[in-house]
Formats: C-alpha cells, structure tokens, sequence
C-alpha cells in the first residue's frame, strides 16, 4: 500500500470512529435531558431538541417494518468502505465516504443495542427543524457526506477531461 493510500486510510478511520462516536455521545447526553415527544425550544419552534426512537429510515420516514434491512444496509456499507478504503486515490471523495460510513456506524449501534433488541434496535432521533423531519448527528454526517462524495466525484471527472 502506498503512503498516500495509508494515509487516507488513516483519516478515514478517524472520520469514521469520530464520527460514530460523537453521534453516540450527543445521543446519550440527549437522553438524558429529553423526554420522549417533549419539544425543547432552542430557536422557538423553527429549531428544537425532539426525542424519537426511529425503527426505520432516516430522518424518522417510515420503514418500520424494514428495520433489519437497514441494519444489514449499515453494515455492508461499512464493512465495503473498509474494504475499499486502501484502493481510494481522491481525498474528497475519501471525506465523503468516511462521512457516510461514520453515519451508518452511528446508527448502526442504535440497531444493535438499543431496545427492542439486537438488529432491530430503534435509532435515536433528536434534532428537528422547521418542519423538516427529526434526525440525528449520524444522519447529517450521512447527508453531508454524500454531497461531498457527489462533488468530488464530479471534479473528478472534470478535471479528467480538461486533462
């Protein structure tokens, strides 16, 4: 492995565990300041703490049902990152993926340890703003990660045709 590539693989783990790892923090200080379905007005009512435990996908759109295959999702995301982490050449791109993946193992936790049980665990939930959907530090990592992926990925190939 080259050096470049052990370094992005370096700051890619280090964007991923930081990620999960501040996503479980705020979410364990938020549990223990909420009360579930009690707003707590931060900006009036345009942003507030709401507590929610989501079985299904993000940002608490539905999918109850589904909530093993978004746990499976996770995981396979993550454990395909990992392995696809050495073969990465573009820092934005590697950004972008260890932000998604940071997200998923957020969440992924939730699955896994959180009532009702063990790959069907309910993630929890807490920001809401406007009247947009409640979500989390893991789900907003997962957004903005795909943005950055996305424009990478385009001034990749940008840059490939000016070539």
């Amino acid at each position: 492995m080259s050096e470049k590539a052990k370094r992005y693989v370096g700051m890619m783990a280090a964007i991923i565990v930081g990620v999960a790892v501040v996503d479980q923090a705020v979410k364990q200080l938020m549990l223990s300041i909420l009360t579930e379905g009690e707003p707590l007005p931060v900006l009036g009512d345009w942003f507030r703490f709401y507590l929610l435990f989501n079985p299904g996908a993000a940002f608490s759109m539905g999918g109850a049902g589904s909530t093993w295959l978004f746990t499976t999702i996770q995981l396979a995301f993550v454990v395909g990152v990992a392995i696809a982490a050495p073969r990465i050449t573009d820092r934005g791109q590697a950004v972008g993926l260890a932000m998604i993946a940071g997200g998923a193992l957020g969440n992924l936790v939730d699955r896994l340890v959180r009532e009702p049980g063990f790959w069907f665990g309910h993630v929890v939930d807490f920001i809401s703003v406007g009247n947009f959907a409640v979500f989390n530090i893991a789900d907003a990592s997962i957004t903005c990660g795909v943005v950055v992926f996305i424009i990478f990925l385009l001034l990749e190939g940008r840059n490939a045709r000016v070539s």
